[in-house]
């Protein structure tokens, strides 16, 4: 079910939706006493939030001007959601000893049923129909809201970043695999079942490289830091001498070359490296154009760690997204623009998003 506050500005607002209660399930937060042992007693409206990903857990207190007073971060504990649940209650704990929170929001990698309760699927972690919003709710005893970790970095571009001001936004984060979402008039939308921005699965390659969702070809298999590390690992195997920088970067370890280090090796100026992320972005520039034939936004925003190369990346990408763009010289073209809140985007939205749903009473 899509959210709206009203009226859409930089500051916190009310929340509703077309058609009943923001985020339908999902009650207000219970109130807790506060210490006066605290930093700052005074300070109102702070949240948590957490971004679950495929590699860390990041965590960090958030005001209402969406910045961070304080943060921690995990590594990802493997494919066990217990222990993935363990991990966020204990970075929550940890958070909350110094702060006085009122709400707590959960950004996770995956599909999300309309209530924002259950994890339906999720490629990269082991969640099928997993309960996750119970599950926190029973260890951290307070109320937990949940959403999709795309969908939290989309609304805190929209709300404090790259996007504000943007009728229409699509954000599409580029990390392990390739999440998305969609800022509508002032709302997120999730489609009718819940599940839409899920832009990383559109097939781009027929019968192309198998995928951790069961298909071929799709499109986060060509354009995220998975496929740049991929890219990266078989050029070194195949002793290239122009992977030289690569290879001496990660001495005798292949699996150590991932799409963090190209990044980083590009930006020092490797010329391999370069051209393999040049690569990824005229394949994020084809999958734009095909989100702009069905979706005309005003604005693409790119993040997520890949987005770190910058022009390096999103050059080559504008480059293909105009010569892919249908009708290109007769209609206007979307902007493409880099995140402005980095890696801390999902967790900035779902704390943001817990407050004013906890702020709406839904």
């Amino acid at each position: 079910m899509p959210i709206m506050p009203e009226p859409a500005g930089p500051h916190a607002r009310r929340l509703r939706t077309e058609s009943g209660p923001a985020w339908r399930g999902n009650g207000p937060l219970t109130a807790r006493a506060t210490r006066s042992t605290f930093p700052n007693p005074a300070r109102r409206g702070l949240s948590v939030g957490v971004d679950i990903g495929g590699t860390k857990v990041a965590a960090g207190v958030v005001d209402v001007h969406g910045q961070i007073l304080a943060e921690a971060r995990r590594a990802t504990p493997g494919q066990d959601p217990r222990a993935v649940e363990s991990v966020i209650t204990e970075l929550v704990r940890e958070l909350s000893a110094d702060y006085r929170i009122r709400s707590i929001g959960i950004g996770a990698a995956g599909w999300m049923d309309l209530s924002n309760s259950t994890v339906l699927f999720s490629p990269h972690l082991a969640w099928r129909n997993e309960p996750l919003r119970r599950n926190l709710e029973k260890l951290l005893r307070r109320r937990v809201t949940v959403v999709n970790d795309a969908d939290a970095a989309a609304w805190a571009e929209w709300r404090f970043g790259a996007g504000r001001g943007e009728s229409r936004l699509v954000c599409v984060t580029l990390g392990t695999g390739i999440g998305g979402a969609m800022i509508l008039g002032g709302r997120v939308e999730r489609g009718r079942h819940g599940v839409a921005g899920e832009f990383g699965h559109q097939i781009i390659v027929p019968q192309g490289h198998r995928c951790e969702c069961g298909n071929r070809g799709c499109w986060e298999q060509y354009a995220s830091g998975n496929a740049l590390g991929r890219e990266a690992r078989e050029l070194a195997a195949a002793k290239s001498p122009v992977a030289q920088a690569i290879i001496a970067a990660a001495p005798g370890d292949g699996a150590a070359i991932t799409g963090a280090l190209v990044t980083r090796l590009a930006m020092e100026g490797d010329p391999a490296s370069r051209e393999l992320v040049d690569d990824v972005g005229q394949w994020l520039g084809l999958g734009l154009a095909n989100l702009a034939a069905a979706l005309d936004p005003g604005t693409f925003v790119i993040g997520g760690g890949l987005s770190a190369a910058g022009d390096l990346l999103l050059e080559p990408a504008r480059r293909a997204f105009g010569r892919n763009l249908t009708g290109r010289g007769f209609r206007p073209a979307a902007r493409i623009e880099r995140a402005a809140l980095g890696p801390e985007a999902g967790l900035i939205g779902a704390a943001d998003l817990s407050r004013l749903l906890s702020r709406s009473g839904t």
